[in-house]
């Protein structure tokens, strides 16, 4: 399986961005904090040696002489403060920042100590851990008592330099490594970046709800585009995609009234020619001749009725209500038998249904007029849970023999040859009609042979109340 670290939505995207934003922005912050605690941890033993060093250059300063100096200096030397004279200092070097405010903090002891201010280089500083081992700002998390490392260059009043190699330790105070790792860990990454997470879950989660309206908003257009305008909130961006939605669907709307407009005018238009042609034929003698042109007449006026139909017919112009489909099945039963047609209704839903009553009306009306047509009776069975309602109208004719024909059967004006044809009656727009009102309640519409003759069509459309 393919791990997936880009997640495939926006608000995955925007989610994961802030995040790790967060998460970078804090590891480079991470190093000013290790910085303020290494300097910190350095303060103490800085404080103690720029006293004793203080103290050491009182002494060198009330010495007579340089033997004095000298034999002074050696007696106050030991193996973690060596003091050595040198003629010519070493040059200064920028350093860092934790490393100038070390040699600040010590020239400002020693000048207080003093009361006279004392040229100090200091040219380096690091921390020791318990072991003796220089490991830097990882002697935070792995040593009680760090101890820093100073090596110092400072000019005495007599104008002498003084190099000084010393190490001090905390003055008895010590540190929790382990529990400074957990505070920290907790405080500044886990809690901090929990929050950003739920932050940003929140957040983005408001902000891309406009857009995933206005997603569901595309979805029901394409199911039915007379639907309510997209409410124009939220940002800038979303409000002008918002709009533009609006219009586009104003000028769908337009657009298939023109078409409905046109289709009836040139239906309205063709009856004209098509009665004068049926008078023609009529005024002609009894023969085999006038029986085909009648026929074809017949069939021209039955296209043309059709075709109006079925524009009309997939168009969802009424607003959704709630249907009582067990009442409306046996409706459509009860006029099958009155007519003279066996038809029986099994199972029964469990609640209303969701939906364009007209229009699904019309779609199980042409289901049912295909099962009378071509299997001369018709059985409508009805499974129905919380999640999807299936109607299923099976028939006891030949069925359709070719299964590679089973879905082109919806293809507008498609008719199979044999015993489902024009002969036969319908003009071959009932399943096309009736597909498309189930794809405008979210469903779907498919047909299969039965076990043993016939054909089913099995009406599947969801309960979850989408428009």
């Amino acid at each position: 399986m393919k791990l997936r670290l880009w997640p495939s939505t926006l608000y995955g995207r925007l989610v994961l961005i802030l995040v790790v934003g967060m998460f970078a922005g804090q590891l480079f912050t991470s190093t000013i904090w290790f910085e303020t605690h290494d300097n910190r941890t350095l303060e103490i033993p800085a404080r103690l040696f720029a006293s004793r060093l203080a103290d050491t250059v009182r002494l060198l300063q009330q010495a007579p002489d340089d033997a004095a100096r000298h034999a002074i200096a050696g007696q106050l030397a030991d193996p973690r403060y060596r003091l050595q004279w040198i003629d010519t200092p070493a040059a200064a070097t920028g350093g860092s920042l934790a490393q100038h405010a070390v040699a600040d903090l010590i020239a400002g002891v020693i000048r207080r100590r003093l009361g006279e201010p004392v040229e100090v280089r200091l040219l380096d500083v690091e921390l020791r851990d318990e072991t003796g081992r220089h490991h830097g700002i990882l002697s935070l998390f792995n040593s009680r008592m760090p101890s820093g490392d100073f090596h110092l260059q400072l000019k005495l009043p007599q104008g002498q330099w003084l190099d000084v190699h010393a190490n001090e330790g905390q003055a008895g105070m010590q540190t929790e490594p382990g529990s400074l790792v957990i505070d920290y860990l907790l405080r500044i990454y886990l809690v901090r970046l929990t929050a950003v997470l739920l932050l940003a879950l929140v957040a983005v989660r408001f902000a891309v709800k406009p857009l995933k309206e206005l997603a569901k908003a595309a979805e029901a257009l394409g199911r039915n585009i007379y639907r309510p305008p997209l409410p124009v909130t939220g940002p800038l961006e979303v409000r002008s995609a918002a709009t533009s939605f609006n219009s586009m669907q104003e000028q769908l709307t337009h657009s298939l009234a023109e078409r409905t407009r046109f289709l009836s005018a040139v239906s309205h238009d063709l009856r004209s020619p098509l009665t004068r042609l049926r008078l023609r034929v009529e005024m002609l003698p009894e023969s085999e001749p006038r029986e085909r042109l009648r026929g074809d007449l017949d069939e021209m006026e039955a296209m043309v009725s059709a075709t109006l139909d079925a524009v009309q017919g997939v168009e969802i112009t009424e607003a959704r209500h709630e249907i009582e489909i067990n009442s409306m099945l046996e409706g459509l039963a009860e006029d099958a038998r009155e007519a003279g047609h066996d038809v029986k209704v099994e199972g029964r839903t469990l609640c209303a249904l969701s939906g364009y009553p007209r229009n699904l009306k019309r779609c199980l009306q042409n289901l049912l007029d295909n099962a009378i047509r071509y299997g001369e009776s018709a059985r409508i069975s009805v499974y129905d849970s919380d999640a999807m309602l299936r109607i299923v109208v099976s028939d006891n004719g030949p069925g359709i023999a070719d299964e590679a024909l089973l879905e082109r059967v919806f293809e507008p004006y498609f008719r199979v040859s044999g015993s489902r044809n024009s002969a036969s009656g319908g003009t071959g727009l009932g399943l096309t009609i009736a597909r498309s009102v189930a794809a405008a309640h979210g469903g779907t519409l498919t047909l299969r042979n039965g076990a043993d003759k016939g054909l089913e069509a099995t009406l599947t459309l969801p309960r979850d109340g989408r428009r």
